[in-house]
């Protein structure tokens, strides 16, 4: 897990590093910024989707496909998203995006969720294989991890 972790605090560094230089990109270039960090999101959201179900028996408990989709999260979670997140592809800047300009005003707070999300992930990673009641009781840390952030960095439907 440690590996993880310290990627996302480089990644959390360069992105406040590089926020200057991006924030020179053509408004395509944010465009395809937004493209891939809601591609990555909806992808989070599947995975999570899978788990909920199986956690509130709307489908049936499957270990495999259980460790399969926390393995997923893990993977997303730990991914160098840096360049998904460019300064200027905030709500107030670009159309189609609800990412509040807050997030860029608040490195440390975005680091912290994203840890939050690594280590919720790894969580249910061990745990979702396990059994329904290992899952069911992973599933709070990771709902909250992702529920975190969005009520921080997300403006609400």
């Amino acid at each position: 897990m440690n590996k993880y972790l310290a990627g996302l605090v480089m990644a959390g560094l360069t992105m406040a590093g590089s926020a200057f230089a991006e924030s020179h990109m053509s408004e395509e270039d944010l465009m395809k910024a937004v493209t891939a960090r809601q591609s990555t999101m909806k992808l989070y959201a599947f995975n999570l989707g899978t788990l909920g179900a199986m956690a509130r028996g709307t489908i049936d408990y499957n270990a495999e496909a259980a460790e399969a989709a926390a393995g997923n999260l893990v993977k997303l979670s730990s991914m160098n998203q840096m360049a998904f997140w460019p300064a200027g592809s905030d709500m107030e800047s670009l159309e189609g995006t609800k990412a509040l300009p807050a997030l860029w005003e608040d490195m440390a707070g975005v680091g912290e969720a994203a840890t939050a999300m690594t280590e919720a992930a790894v969580a249910m990673e061990a745990a979702a294989g396990t059994d329904l009641a290992s899952l069911q009781g992973a599933m709070g840390a990771l709902g909250g991890a992702c529920g975190g952030c969005h009520k921080a960095y997300r403006a609400s439907d």
